[in-house]
């Protein structure tokens, strides 16, 4: 079983996208929402040279900036 945290937002499409996905994989993840947590954006500004690019996922450790649906697929098959 893997680690997995969504940072994103709710008005994020991406975002909603990648959390549908993976509740349809039956994926246990952890989703914090940027607007909400002041040290979430930082994170994520922090792994993406100081840009706010959501859904960045972590993966057991592992960053990964907005992979799209292919990318999902990629990681979690």
């Amino acid at each position: 079983m893997k680690n997995v945290k969504v940072y994103g937002a709710d008005w994020c499409s991406d975002c909603v996208t990648a959390k549908k996905f993976l509740e349809s994989k039956k994926i246990d993840f952890e989703y914090i929402d940027i607007t909400k947590d002041e040290l979430a954006v930082r994170f994520v500004e922090k792994v993406n040279d100081g840009k706010r690019i959501i859904p960045t996922l972590v993966i057991d450790g592992k960053t990964h900036t907005n992979p799209g649906i292919a990318g999902l697929i990629r990681l979690f098959n």
